[in-house]
């Protein structure tokens, strides 16, 4: 399978009060790679630093040191994303918007004909299942309701890698549940998703592999099934044992290091 993202020794240092030491370290020396057709979870507590890296990633940021590069192409050039599609942890849109409103804005952005955009809308508000609320105003949604907007205004332009940030936060579990649904789906379809989340039950339902982020450093990658080996019970386990916070049932291996 071919490599779609890739990212090679990075470091990403932001500037803090003296008395905080001068430099925080948000991420450190992250090697990391995810293949074409692959949902890869970037999991880790708050502060891991999985949001710093998507925005390298998305050229939101500039790292300190190392590179990162999406479909080969190094992402400080803008040709690197125009083949993703995007949804940040709080979607801020104009509310008074209808949902295919938002979308038709969007398609504009990406210059789709009018035909193919309108087929498109359709397509996807169909996929995120608002179609029967396609003409109410956003500000009449739900949390989840709008997540899901926000999911179809990151696949209007049929991206083949979608990144998403926490794309469950706050929400109930009817929403998450949906929201899963979505990327299940996408992931039918061949579609590359590499999402970051704190929220384990969407890794164990849709990942192909997850890699798991502490204090800024990937502390162990691989497929559930190879994390979760031997006798260890879960994903929660192992998580909470990378954390520095071991569960009490005793008698657990060593979660696998990071690797290919």
């Amino acid at each position: 399978m071919s490599e779609i993202l890739k990212v090679e020794n990075l470091r990403v240092e932001f500037r803090v009060s003296q008395r905080e030491g001068g430099r925080r370290v948000a991420v450190d020396g992250l090697d990391l790679k995810v293949s074409a057709g692959e949902v890869f979870g970037f999991l880790g507590p708050n502060g891991a630093g999985k949001t710093t890296t998507m925005n390298v990633l998305l050229g939101f940021l500039p790292p300190t040191q190392g590179r990162a590069f999406l479909f080969g192409v190094d992402v400080r050039e803008p040709i690197a994303r125009q083949r993703i599609g995007y949804l940040p942890e709080m979607t801020y849109y104009y509310k008074f918007l209808t949902a295919e409103e938002l979308l038709r804005f969007y398609g504009r952005i990406f210059r789709l004909p009018r035909e193919q955009a309108e087929s498109r809308i359709d397509q996807l508000l169909k996929l995120v299942e608002l179609e029967e609320v396609r003409g109410r105003p956003i500000r009449t949604y739900s949390k989840g309701m709008q997540q899901r907007v926000g999911l179809a205004q990151a696949l209007i332009n049929q991206p083949d890698l979608l990144i998403l940030d926490e794309p469950t936060s706050g929400l109930d579990p009817l929403g998450r549940l949906k929201v899963r649904e979505i990327i299940q789906r996408l992931k039918n379809e061949g579609k590359t998703v590499f999402f970051s989340s704190h929220e384990l039950g969407e890794a164990e339902t849709v990942c192909d592999r997850v890699g798991i982020m502490n204090q800024g450093r990937l502390k162990a990658i691989g497929r559930i099934s190879d994390l979760v080996g031997g006798n260890q019970s879960s994903l929660e386990q192992v998580f909470l044992s990378i954390i520095g916070h071991p569960p009490g049932d005793g008698g657990q291996q060593t979660p696998q290091r990071p690797g290919n």
